[in-house]
């Protein structure tokens, strides 16, 4: 006799949980993420009252709540008031106790007040949604028992770990911590692999950190965003609508002089810029910090020197941890040559920084920074000054 509505092998259950679990990452990454945090898409009304459905089944979240999080995750990356950074609380803390990070934040009346401003608000979310999110919980448990009975319990329990493993364990710590960078925001960011299939896209984290508010979080063609698909089958179905993507960054290889749309594209693609800049200029480093013994006058190794220069290249002293922000500062006081390019650094920066500039000034600026750079006797800073003329 069955003991509930479908009878599975062991392996049909395992297929049956990850659709299950795979349809709630889509809901959090498409719904959640994209669209209530960010507004890179528009959703129509029976999609995202599906999705907000399935969350309150599934998560128990409450939009509110993740939004408000999540935008002040950005607002505040890396510094004590961040949510959920592993560079503040560390990767254990984040990785296996990030739900009582977020439960903590949510209670925080000031963060809901500040970041959660135009979140659904309409009597279910109200009377329902909000007000008995673990009724819902409760309600996917007896639906899992009825359809596949005492397993069903094992259903409902992956279901319930899934998103707190994934979404506030993984994204928001090895997010932070592991992986490769192609664009360098001031934060800690990282891609977890190029493949956003599991998690449906939101592996690109340090994409998505450059470009927050693009829908699609792929930016090479080798990388894969799954939620980006699903997206785009819910456009030809007619139930969202894509408002932004990440720009593209066009290269003019024959181009010999910076003018206004070499600023512009300077300043639109600046995390790539620096990027590439900080990338350029690693082997020139390394060779600088060896050859001047810079650890060994620090009494520190090599490999701890490295890192703390070419973290201070990327993020800049200020966005350091305090470890490796007096190891940044010491190097520059050893290396004339480190001094001269973290300057350089900064004066790029700068440029996207001087909101009180006129087009015509910043333009003048750039001319100046890319002068510098071809009068120097660092190869690696003149290679990049060519290329950087051909943007835009």
């Amino acid at each position: 006799m069955p003991l509930g509505l479908i009878e599975l092998p062991w392996w049909g259950i395992v297929l049956v949980i990850l659709g299950l679990t795979h349809v709630t990452i889509a809901s959090v990454t498409i719904f959640l993420h994209r669209h209530q945090a960010h507004h890179a898409l528009d959703l129509h009304p029976l999609a995202s009252h599906f999705f907000r459905a399935w969350l309150w089944l599934t998560t128990g979240i409450v939009t509110r709540e993740w939004v408000a999080i999540h935008r002040k995750h950005h607002a505040k990356c890396e510094t004590p008031d961040d949510p959920h950074s592993p560079q503040v609380y560390g990767i254990k803390k984040v990785l296996f106790d990030g739900v009582d990070l977020y439960r903590r934040e949510s209670a925080v009346a000031a963060t809901l007040e500040r970041y959660g401003q135009g979140t659904p608000d309409d009597a279910i979310e109200r009377h329902l949604y909000t007000r008995h999110s673990n009724l819902g919980l409760g309600l996917m448990l007896l639906i899992d028992l009825v359809l596949f009975g005492p397993i069903g319990l094992t259903v409902w329990a992956v279901q319930m770990l899934w998103i707190p493993f994934f979404a506030a364990g993984v994204i928001n710590g090895i997010g932070h911590y592991w992986g490769y960078r192609r664009f360098a925001p001031n934060d800690a960011s990282r891609n977890i692999v190029p493949w956003g299939i599991l998690v449906a896209g939101e592996e690109l984290h340090n994409n998505h950190h450059a470009y927050a508010t693009s829908a699609k979080l792929s930016n090479q063609w080798w990388e894969i965003d799954l939620g980006w698909l699903y997206i785009r089958l819910l456009e030809v179905l007619g139930l969202a609508k894509v408002r932004r993507v990440a720009p593209k960054l066009r290269i003019d290889p024959t181009k010999q002089h910076c003018d206004a749309g070499t600023l512009q594209a300077v300043i639109t693609h600046r995390y790539a810029v620096l990027a590439r800049f900080v990338d350029s200029l690693k082997p020139a480093v390394k060779q600088e910090v060896r050859q001047r013994q810079v650890g060994a006058a620090l009494g520190l190794g090599d490999k701890k020197t490295l890192r703390a220069v070419q973290s201070g290249l990327q993020r800049g002293v200020e966005n350091l941890p305090a470890t490796q922000r007096v190891i940044l500062e010491q190097a520059l006081a050893a290396s004339p040559l480190l001094r001269m390019l973290y300057a350089m650094r900064q004066e790029l920066v700068a440029l996207w920084g001087r909101s009180n500039a006129s087009r015509e000034q910043l333009v003048e600026q750039l001319e100046s920074w890319l002068q510098q750079a071809e009068t120097s006797r660092v190869i690696a800073l003149q290679q990049f000054s060519k290329r950087l003329c051909g943007y835009g």
